[in-house]
């Protein structure tokens, strides 16, 4: 038998054979893979695991997919960072991050789309395509060039060029759309239809979805086979948050850890704040607003999984933050200080929201908290130009080098940071050991 037994309607519960279909004809309930999860345990262990690809497709018992010709392009177990320097500011002795900036095409949607790829291999599909926000753009793009297929890409008209020419460079069919993302996603949604093209995020959003869960699965591994006492995502449609969840309760059914206990989080930006808002005015509705946010890529105001995600925050005992746009370029900036981890805004919301719920008290010092950073910051580099440190000018000269030298502190520089300044005196020059920046 199959470990993969179809799909199911999450609302009223009715199957579906494996198709490219999203949606329950009886109750329009978005549909979801089902599996048989004693076979899923019977084909799997911690020790197959391990000794897998350094990819997503070692847990490949867990994806949707009937084939081993996947589309591989190295995507998945990424660095899983212990935070000191963070965690110290912020009083957390075990935060940790996991850190999705350094995929093949720079950001977590690589996950997804490597199992939409197959899947859609798979059903002899010979046109990829998505609606996106940027970050999927490419990654379908990257993916569509790697299995020779056709790609269409659709985009809002005013995203950042990074992203642009992130996916461009794949030799896709790009489609600006005058709009935001929700109007990208109701012309998909009827491209769709039209020409029954694998929308990863339409028509084959059910497999598509599952790539995600690999990011909880290799949180439970890269922790020592244990589940998180928290996790914080950012929210744009609200299926990462979802899926990290769980991958986390899929691993405990087959056995490979305990049944977790993890508080899980949801970052939003305040132009979108839809899930956090629902959570702060304690209502059982999502509603949608326009978005207007600095963080393009979750710039969703109606999130087409965001009713699971706030009865997910809610059932774990967890919460949500949202971020101005401030407070995003804030967060950019001071992950990057203290860990060297350049995020796009995506992350800079999860950081700020972070800092946030740290200050309120929402973690105690010895558990362990995650955060999940999925996005590079050279795809959103207009979000910070201007608002970094100049830049400091010198002749080709020892000379006039130490006469700025002398206005520098001592100390490393940080956005909060004073400190003594150089000495460059004769009587005092600056040897190369006393030159040296500590932390």
């Amino acid at each position: 038998m199959s470990r993969i037994l179809g799909l199911r309607c999450r609302e009223c519960g009715r199957t579906y054979d494996q198709e490219p279909i999203h949606v329950c004809d009886y109750c329009f309930g978005p549909l979801e893979v089902e599996y048989d999860y004693d076979i899923v345990a019977k084909s799997t262990s911690r020790q197959a695991i391990a000794s897998g690809p350094r990819s997503i497709f070692r847990y490949h018992a867990f994806l949707p997919l009937e084939s081993t010709d996947v589309v591989d392009l190295g995507t998945g177990f990424t660095p899983f960072i212990h935070a000191q320097n963070l965690g110290h500011l912020l009083g957390l002795d075990h935060l940790y991050i996991k850190n999705d900036c350094v995929n093949p095409t720079y950001s977590f949607k690589d996950r997804p789309v490597a199992v939409a790829a197959s899947k859609a291999r798979e059903f002899q599909f010979d046109t990829l395509a998505c609606a996106s926000t940027g970050n999927l753009a490419g990654s379908v793009a990257a993916h569509a060039a790697k299995a020779n297929l056709r790609a269409f890409v659709f985009i809002p008209n005013d995203l950042e060029q990074g992203k642009i020419v992130g996916a461009a460079i794949y030799k896709p069919y790009v489609i600006t759309v005058e709009g935001n993302y929700d109007d990208v996603n109701r012309l998909s949604s009827e491209i769709a239809d039209k020409y029954g093209w694998a929308f990863v995020n339409i028509n084959i959003r059910p497999y598509y979805t599952e790539g995600s869960k690999t990011l909880g699965f290799e949180v439970a591994e890269q922790l020592g086979w244990q589940a998180p006492d928290h996790l914080i995502a950012p929210i744009g449609s609200g299926g990462l948050l979802c899926k990290a969840y769980k991958g986390l309760q899929e691993f405990a059914r087959a056995g490979l850890i305990e049944a977790p206990k993890t508080h899980m989080y949801g970052a939003q930006p305040a132009g979108c704040s839809t899930v956090v808002r629902s959570l702060q005015e304690n209502s059982n509705e999502v509603i949608p607003v326009k978005p207007h946010t600095v963080a393009k890529s979750l710039a969703m105001g109606n999130p087409a999984d965001g009713y699971y995600a706030l009865q997910i925050i809610r059932s774990t005992g967890g919460g949500g933050e949202e971020a101005t746009d401030e407070e995003i370029i804030g967060g950019m900036r001071l992950l990057a200080e203290t860990e060297g981890i350049f995020a796009e805004t995506a992350g800079g919301v999860t950081i700020a929201a972070l800092k946030k719920l740290a200050e309120q008290g929402a973690f105690k010092r010895h558990e362990t908290v995650v955060a999940l950073i999925t996005g590079n910051g050279l795809k959103t580099q207009e979000a910070v130009t201007g608002q970094l440190d100049p830049v400091i000018p010198v002749r080709a000269s020892l000379q006039d080098f130490e006469v700025q030298l002398a206005t520098l502190p001592r100390s490393r520089p940080t956005s909060s940071s004073g400190g003594e300044t150089w000495s460059t005196s004769a009587s005092n020059s600056p040897t190369l050991q006393n030159l040296s920046r500590s932390r």
